[in-house]
């Protein structure tokens, strides 16, 4: 477990009956879940998906095909298959399929828009990318600036049940989104490659390969891949394993709001659920009736989500309609989880909503209070299996701190990230002697648990997403008024937080607070937008110029104090 010894680590008395201290790994790749459970499980279903079901054959299936298609439109191990997709079960397949064939995966957030994507393409280098025809025409537009070479285009119908899959047209033709993919050599649909015979054994992963590019803004804004390899991955799985003890293979469902495209969906949700035979109600966008219909319906035991979600949920005018309690367990992670939704959310369906933490570089979970011992309020928990943590002094980031004193949260475990993706000065800042800096501020009490306290980085999180101020600020300078601009986040009682902006125009310059709005909409994606724009003379600057977010952030707590 590293270089701390066990007494330092007061949390492990903590760890509920059944959970070890450490655990063993198999030296397999990621693919090698799905395999054990195709074999054990073969006819337990995998995913459901508007009513349709796809059991854990077919779903091995399906991906031992697009692995093999994916060889024959040239990927080899190490290339970049970029998928930008919501939850669907195109996703589980292209994701295990690719793996299969060797690749990297590069997951996109299917909201990003065309500057977004085209950073994301040219930085990871993708060769491949596996869209909706939705999104097609956004992917189209940035192409020909990346060295995307092959596109594969699925409809979100593809895998509907039949009625639906026909009637589906007529609705999105009515809705004015029926898009019209051009045929062409190198644009391919999505099912017709699954017809491609599967050639046998995949691609020899070696479990210390890359299997993922997750792409973060890390510590400093700009977005970066963290580089996650097989057994990054699979420790990570493992670890999350264990925390469930009553857990049961092959009995359980659960439902998959959290997008697989996060760290934290992919994880706990997606590759979870495969490793665990756990049936997967796979939800494409948030939409709280679908959610309550879907959870009364399917009878999840486990429910993965972010604060925002829980919110919606015990808020729901109508949710006396629902019997919601099949809940037994659930990890909220990717944002603070105030402590009056966990009690609402607990009394109303009657199961343990514990809260944890993770970064996307270490895979992300590494610590959670446990389901069923102790929890204390405001904390993340105590850190998962061979997991250590500790605080430490912001001037040096050697010197360990006291219990209770406040300073950097640092980690390190088999589920922390490798590098950044050809950024080695930006890993050496946050990978240092096999710690992992995770640039939060944070303290631990007496017994080993862990207190966030405020962010290092100024990194903004809206339901569950990270915003990186540095972006929205390139968004407000490129409106042809605006001289100086900051973003901020700002306590929201839904999103937890939301993304403020604070204008100087230029001289003699206007605009309204609605024409900025309007104008970030076509830089950056939904989440990203701010939702309120403040003008002034002048922006708080340090003595060499630099405009201080943290003043504006601490402007904006004395003014919501004061109402």
């Amino acid at each position: 477990m590293g270089e701390v010894a066990v007494e330092q680590r007061p949390w492990l008395k903590f760890y509920e009956p059944g959970v070890p201290h450490t655990l063993s790994y198999p030296n397999i790749p990621l693919t090698s879940l799905l395999d054990d459970t195709a074999t054990q499980y073969p006819e337990h279903t995998a995913s459901v998906f508007f009513g349709a079901a796809m059991t854990f054959k077919q779903l091995h299936t399906h991906a031992g095909r697009f692995a093999a298609a994916c060889t024959r439109l040239g990927v080899r191990p190490g290339d970049r298959v970029a998928l930008h997709l919501p939850n669907c079960p195109q996703f589980l397949i292209a994701y295990y399929g690719a793996l299969r064939a060797g690749a990297i995966v590069v997951p996109f957030n299917p909201l990003y828009v065309e500057r977004e994507i085209e950073f994301q393409l040219q930085d990871s280098g993708a060769e491949v990318a596996v869209t909706l025809d939705l999104i097609y025409p956004r992917l189209a537009e940035v192409r020909g600036r990346t060295k995307v070479r092959e596109i594969v285009v699925t409809a979100i119908n593809d895998f509907f049940p039949p009625l639906l899959r026909m009637l589906y047209p007529l609705k999105a033709r009515r809705e004015g989104h029926l898009v019209r993919v051009p045929r062409a050599r190198d644009i391919h649909r999505f099912t017709d490659l699954l017809s491609t015979p599967a050639d046998g054994a995949p691609a020899a992963a070696d479990p210390s390969s890359v299997a993922v590019l997750l792409y973060t803004g890390g510590t400093t804004g700009v977005p970066k891949g963290a580089v996650l390899t097989h057994r990054n991955l699979v420790c990570n799985v493992l670890q999350s394993r264990s925390w469930f003890t009553q857990l049961e293979p092959g009995h359980d469902t659960a439902v998959a709001v959290i997008p697989f495209f996060h760290s934290y969906g992919m994880t706990s949700a997606m590759n979870f659920a495969v490793s665990t035979a756990t049936r997967l109600v796979l939800i494409p966008r948030f939409q709280l009736d679908m959610v309550l219909k879907a959870i009364a319906k399917y009878r999840p035991k486990v429910f993965p989500g972010v604060p925002t979600i829980y919110t919606a949920i015990i808020n729901a005018p109508d949710v006396s309609r629902y019997d919601l309690r099949s809940i037994q367990a659930c990890i909220s992670g990717a944002a603070p989880l105030p402590v009056e939704v966990q009690s609402r959310f607990e009394s109303l369906t009657g199961g343990r909503l514990c809260e944890g933490y993770g970064l996307t570089e270490s895979s992300p979970v590494t610590h959670a209070n446990p389901i069923s011992g102790t929890r204390k309020v405001g904390s993340i928990g105590i850190p998962f299996p061979d997991t250590d943590a500790r605080i430490v002094d912001l001037e040096t980031g050697t010197r360990t701190l006291a219990h209770g004193e406040v300073g950097e949260l640092v980690i390190a475990g088999p589920q922390v990230m490798q590098e950044y993706w050809h950024k080695p000065a930006e890993t050496a800042q946050v990978l240092r002697n096999g710690w992992l800096y995770t640039g939060d501020m944070a303290r631990m009490d007496d017994d080993g648990y862990f207190y966030i306290v405020d962010r290092k980085k100024e990194m903004v999180i809206t339901g569950g997403l990270n915003v990186f101020p540095r972006e929205v600020e390139e968004a407000l300078y490129t409106h042809p008024a605006v001289m100086e601009a900051a973003a901020i986040g700002v306590p929201d009682a839904y999103r937890g937080e939301v993304v403020k902006a604070f204008v100087v125009l230029k001289p003699g310059a206007q605009a309204t607070a609605d024409e900025i709005i309007a104008h970030c909409r076509k830089l950056i994606a939904p989440f990203k937008v701010p939702k309120a724009v403040e003008f002034r003379t002048q922006l708080p600057k340090s003595l060499i110029g630099k405009i201080l977010r943290r003043v504006l952030a601490e402007e904006e707590r004395a003014r919501a104090g004061a109402r």
